[in-house]
């Protein structure tokens, strides 16, 4: 990996508690767009230079797809002359399933949950899996994929690396899709539901963003390193939000990729999804904690769900991490 020449402990604005008014302070910017038709790989692994890509796919019991997703990529980009991956690595959230024999037979490096950064705790949550991966994992440049696609295609890893490999200024890239589920069509449920109302309310600068949720989307380590990751499934929403309030909306970029399916959750899945959304936006929004407020979803005749409202700190706070990342 790259050394990085301005490796620095966290800003304390990207502290857990932070101001009701920090995001005015964002210039009135918007994220540059992109499409998949942008780049091709000969003029990618041209920009690519020395530059190392990590992709990145948190899994748990997805044995069935993830196999398929790690042989896409392996074969479309693991050739010397179209090497724009360097490392494949699943995060296996301890799955019980055969997901960990699946993405290794298809050519990844399967690493369990507890065996990264062991010190500070196994963790759970979707958030969890992902401080952990960019732990995990070498590259200079970290894309995320789901594990669950069923319309998974590699060409979406050109769009994701291709803004951060031939533009300097950009930090982080988000996919945006066709979303022509059953239960609906563009942002998903929980997006349209849930995320465009509160960002509309208090941080409407990230209205832009078209699918803030999705998981496929890609950063610089540099800037990963300096955010807290939320250990849920608010993590995207987290990272949106102090991603932009700390480099700028205009450092953020966006790229249409086509027609993406996956499987789809029932309804009752996703309130606690939207649930520990609220508590992140709350949180980074600076609205007081209130002793009577709950971290239980509460539902008629089911039993409670405690939501995960816990965070990990930035890598770059983290000893164990600095020792093998900027010894």
């Amino acid at each position: 990996m790259q050394p990085n020449p301005v490796f620095a402990p966290p800003s304390p604005t990207l502290c857990r508690h932070m101001s009701a008014v920090r995001h005015h302070s964002v210039a009135a910017s918007s994220a540059t767009d992109y499409s998949l038709a942008d780049f091709s790989i000969p003029a990618l692994r041209e920009a690519k230079g020395a530059t190392t890509v990590s992709v990145c796919i948190p899994a748990k019991n997805e044995e069935s797809t993830v196999g398929s997703i790690v042989s896409a990529i392996d074969e479309r980009f693991g050739g010397l002359t179209t090497s724009i991956v360097d490392e494949i690595i699943v995060v296996d959230d301890r799955s019980t399933d055969a997901t960990a024999f699946a993405a290794s037979n298809a050519g990844a490096k399967v690493v369990s949950v507890a065996d990264i950064l062991p010190g500070d705790s196994v963790g759970h949550g979707k958030g969890n899996v992902l401080w952990k991966s960019v732990a995990a994992s070498t590259g200079d440049i970290i894309v995320w994929v789901d594990a669950d696609l069923t319309s998974f295609d590699p060409n979406w890893i050109t769009g994701l690396v291709g803004p951060l490999l031939t533009n300097p200024d950009i930090a982080f890239v988000k996919a945006h899709f066709d979303r022509p589920e059953r239960e609906g069509s563009g942002g998903g449920r929980t997006t349209e539901i849930m995320v465009r109302p509160l960002f509309s309310t208090f941080f409407p600068h990230l209205s832009v963003i078209s699918q803030p949720l999705v998981g496929e989307y890609a950063a610089r380590r540099t800037v990963l390193e300096q955010v807290p990751f939320s250990m849920g499934y608010g993590v995207e929403t987290g990272l949106l939000i102090d991603l932009a309030n700390a480099f700028g909306l205009d450092r953020l970029a966006q790229v249409d990729l086509g027609v993406r399916t996956h499987r789809s959750r029932p309804v009752t899945e996703l309130s606690a999804q939207a649930m520990e959304i609220l508590h992140v936006v709350l949180d980074r929004a600076g609205v007081p904690w209130q002793p009577h407020w709950g971290s239980t979803l509460l539902r008629p005749g089911s039993p409670p769900i405690d939501i995960q409202t816990d965070e990990r700190p930035p890598l770059a706070s983290v000893p164990a991490y600095r020792s093998v990342h900027h010894p």
